[in-house]
């Protein structure tokens, strides 16, 4: 069903469950975090990519950490609902801040056990080539929205992602980007042991050309 919400477009991508920092200085956004204290409302936070919105996530306001004498504060959200825009108004009605009619994304939670092992294992290897501490995690309880800010994927992909409905196809598309980046990855690593040994005595293993041919 679509709703009317105020909109808070930015160029970032949330997904579900995950908990976002804002720092709020300008007037409408102020006013729309007046609103959300006074009326107990929430706000979608629309990415914005190569200029465009398409889909974003409800926000809800979780807590005001600061409140500064020129009206900005610093702010802690919680992401919930993905949503589709289908209108964009700036400004919402008499508000300073936008608005917009969304649609509301149904989720299919059709993840398999075989996908987050295989997901979990491609993080594993993803992170021993760059060198950062591997995660923990139970591989029968991840999901896809727990680990796609952390493997390295463009806003765009971010973004794509979050328009994915099917919790198997997520966990497939982040597979596959796993999988396209770590061979590049093992190459960047074999150059740089490549320049870090010129200059230096070698080893190499003798070849048998017995065989070789002309």
């Amino acid at each position: 069903m679509a709703e009317v919400i105020p909109l808070f477009p930015l160029q970032l991508v949330a997904y579900p469950e995950e908990r976002i920092p804002l720092h709020i200085f300008e007037d409408r956004y102020q006013q729309l975090i007046q609103d959300c204290e006074e009326e107990n409302i929430t706000f979608g936070i629309p990415a914005v990519v190569d200029d465009e919105i398409k889909y974003g996530t409800e926000i809800t306001l979780d807590s005001v950490i600061n409140r500064y004498e020129n009206g900005s504060s610093d702010i802690i959200c919680k992401a919930g609902r993905v949503f589709k825009v289908k209108e964009f108004y700036n400004p919402l009605g008499t508000k300073l801040y936008a608005g917009g009619m969304v649609d509301w994304l149904d989720n299919a939670d059709d993840g398999t056990t075989e996908q987050r092992e295989l997901l979990f294992q491609r993080i594993c290897e993803l992170y021993r080539l760059i060198n950062t501490e591997i995660p923990e995690g139970q591989t029968a309880v991840i999901n896809s929205y727990q680990y796609a800010h952390k493997i390295g994927m463009s806003i765009k992909q971010e973004h794509d992602l979050l328009g994915v409905t099917s919790e198997y196809e997520r966990l497939e598309f982040m597979i596959n980007h796993i999988n396209q980046i770590i061979p590049v990855l093992d190459e960047v690593n074999r150059t740089k042991s490549i320049i870090q040994m010129n200059g230096h005595f070698r080893n190499y293993d003798p070849l048998d050309f017995k065989d070789f041919n002309l």
